[in-house]
């Protein structure tokens, strides 16, 4: 006799919240985020019983003691990693890393490199305040060229790393931005996002009170003019639709005016989803404050899964030679015994 099939119960925001004081500096980006996440998944009916974060270290990764569903705090980086362990262990779970752009780009970006070039399921947002928060202050893989933190005062001299342009080189097959103000359209990114098979890296511009305080300000504050608006099949336009984006022969974007004193709209760039790598690094090159910030989502890319492919591979595996024999495997082949004289015993 089959079991009856269990009822599910439609959560709520409250649902995903815990009994944990949030710990996180006041004004600080990463309580929006917690509550559109919070708010988000619980529209989406998820079940807590297999949702888990994943974070490595940083003020972004106490993300998952406010979350009332599984999950771990580990080690510096690391979230990807272990969180494909976890992926492929249980590919019957929703997995969440939660990193910063510290944790995640540079400790961490051997592991984050992997994980998307992999395209396993997971889905990590990436908290981009442009500083390590936590540990005082020092600039970070994605700050600014002049950035003046505790292990800078004369001013940074890297060049920052762009978040959506390693996410592509990566391979990554969902690609997306949002600012941490803006709860409708990262609502809508976590969405999608959840849905998507494989891969899917989601940046989000995150305000620092305390250490890099408004360094997305214009950004926000601005939306109109600050922003592009990524709409799938739409030409790339902002400040009201009278300034766009097209491309020079030299295949440079540029930005033009648009309408009766400037070019007509259908010179402008389209933007499409699907569209090339190519594409999209171009797309995501747009950087303030020469560019409008683009935001949405970037790219989508159809792949099966790494863990998917992996279960399918046991599974040929075990219907075409059965189910092994650990015990035996283990001494079979190229193994010998040593002698007390230290020598092999053939």
């Amino acid at each position: 006799m089959t079991e009856p099939a269990q009822k599910l119960v439609k959560l709520s925001k409250k649902d995903l919240e815990t009994d944990q004081d949030v710990r996180w500096c006041p004004g600080c980006g990463d309580y929006a985020i917690l509550a559109i996440v919070q708010r988000t998944l619980a529209s989406l009916g998820i079940k807590r019983e297999n949702t888990v974060f994943v974070s490595g270290i940083g003020c972004s990764s106490r993300f998952p003691y406010y979350m009332n569903t599984f999950g771990f705090h580990t080690i510096h980086g690391r979230a990807p990693a272990i969180a494909t362990g976890l992926k492929l262990a249980r590919p019957d779970l929703d997995v969440w890393v939660i990193t910063g752009d510290g944790d995640g780009l540079s400790i961490g970006g051997n592991h984050m490199l992997h994980a998307l070039r992999r395209n396993v399921g997971l889905k990590i947002i990436l908290f981009n305040n442009q500083i390590y928060g936590l540990t005082k202050g020092q600039y970070s893989p994605t700050s600014k060229v002049g950035t003046r933190a505790a292990s800078t005062p004369s001013g940074s001299i890297d060049h920052p790393l762009n978040p959506l342009q390693f996410a592509i080189g990566a391979g990554a097959t969902f690609i997306a931005r949002a600012t941490d103000t803006d709860a409708k359209g990262l609502a809508a990114i976590l969405d999608r996002a959840y849905k998507h098979q494989g891969s899917a890296l989601i940046e989000v511009l995150q305000n620092c009170p305390v250490f890099n305080d408004g360094i997305w300000d214009q950004v926000k504050d601005d939306a109109a003019n600050r922003q592009l608006a990524l709409v799938d099949g739409q030409p790339l336009t902002f400040a009201g639709g009278t300034m766009g984006v097209r491309m020079t022969p030299d295949l440079v974007p540029e930005l033009v005016k648009v309408g009766d004193d400037g070019v007509p709209k259908e010179s402008l760039l389209v933007h499409r989803e699907r569209g090339s790598s190519a594409y999209a690094h171009l797309i995501s090159s747009l950087t303030t404050p020469e560019f409008p910030v683009p935001v949405g989502v970037l790219h989508v890319e159809d792949k099966t899964a790494f863990d998917v492919m992996a279960h399918q591979q046991v599974t040929d595996a075990i219907a075409k030679q059965g189910k092994g024999d650990l015990a035996k495997l283990m001494v079979q082949g190229m193994t010998w015994e040593v002698g007390d004289d230290g020598m092999r015993q053939e």
